[in-house]
């Protein structure tokens, strides 16, 4: 059995769709997915341009998969345009660049055209490349878990079963609802092959409890549950980590979310570093960290 923790260079790059979900199961609690908007440089060069981006920071301090979010679909002929990171004909060779599988958040909310949870953007991204589409909602777009859960079916039904579509709620997103056991089945029982599950601690009202009987439900429907922190507190203080990571272990879930959402579109990546730390130890942390694209073929 494959798991995401024992792959480096072109079998980690490589992974899409339900092998990457099951790649993911296999680890047993151990993956760490690091969410960011990708056109923003943190540490810039001497003359003030390239230097470091966004998602080469996730993935050195720990990331196993990067999420692109807000990636604006500007796709002109046959390269993605990311003025942090340069021009890539596709999304594959961004994840080669990085040694990550690379995936994408899409919305069904009130979003531009250009990252709206639409076939038609399902089957590009695929089609470029993207590991895993992730149907979520950004702040203030309106979205609630049945659009999350109406949008998969439809992908599911247009991209296959061959697909990895991870959604839910990290945060209300502007239209506040139970984020309980019940709407998040529901959501895996639409189609989602990865269902996301607010950590204890981030969002208001998720207690240990909800969160713990939400991520059996989600297993119940052979759904992998992805705990998330998305709610700022990935620029927090980096004695929360052992409380977040803790719990997450506790209510059973099989990725780990951080978002973007600390300076320049990405999390804290000292903290990134404590969780990961905090959930597979220093041996893997490590091993993933030092682990380069061209170690191995």
């Amino acid at each position: 059995m494959t798991r995401i923790l024992d792959l480096d260079g072109g079998p980690l790059t490589a992974l899409r769709g339900r092998e990457l979900t099951a790649a993911v199961a296999a680890a047993e609690g151990r993956t760490l997915v690091g969410e960011v908007r990708p056109n923003t440089a943190v540490l810039a060069g001497p003359d003030g341009t390239g230097g470091v981006c966004n998602t080469e920071l996730a993935a050195a301090f720990g990331a196993d998969v990067i999420v692109l979010n807000m990636l604006e679909l500007v796709f002109d002929g046959a390269v993605w345009n990311l003025p942090a990171l340069g021009r890539f004909d596709s999304l594959d060779a961004l994840a080669r660049h990085l040694g990550r599988p690379v995936g994408v958040n899409l919305e069904p909310g009130d979003v531009p055209a250009a990252r709206k949870a639409t076939v038609g953007n399902a089957r590009l991204l695929c089609d470029q490349g993207a590991a895993l589409l992730c149907v979520t909602a950004n702040p203030a777009t309106g979205a609630d878990l049945a659009d999350i859960a109406r949008t998969s079916e439809q992908l599911r039904a247009a991209l296959g079963d061959d697909a990895a579509i991870w959604s839910g709620k990290m945060h209300m997103a502007g239209r506040t609802e139970p984020l309980d056991a019940s709407g998040m089945r529901r959501v895996a029982e639409a189609g989602a092959d990865g269902v996301l599950v607010p950590l204890p601690g981030t969002v208001p009202g998720v207690t240990r409890e909800i969160a713990a009987e939400a991520v059996r439900a989600v297993h119940a429907a052979g759904a992998i549950a992805m705990g998330t922190v998305g709610t700022s507190q990935e620029g927090s203080h980096r004695s929360l980590v052992p409380q977040l990571a803790l719990n997450a272990k506790e209510i059973g879930v099989d990725a780990h979310h951080f978002g973007d959402a600390w300076l320049a579109g990405v999390m804290d990546p000292e903290l990134l570093y404590d969780y990961s730390v905090a959930i597979r130890g220093r041996r893997h942390t490590w091993s993933r960290m030092a682990r380069s694209i061209r170690t191995r073929p």
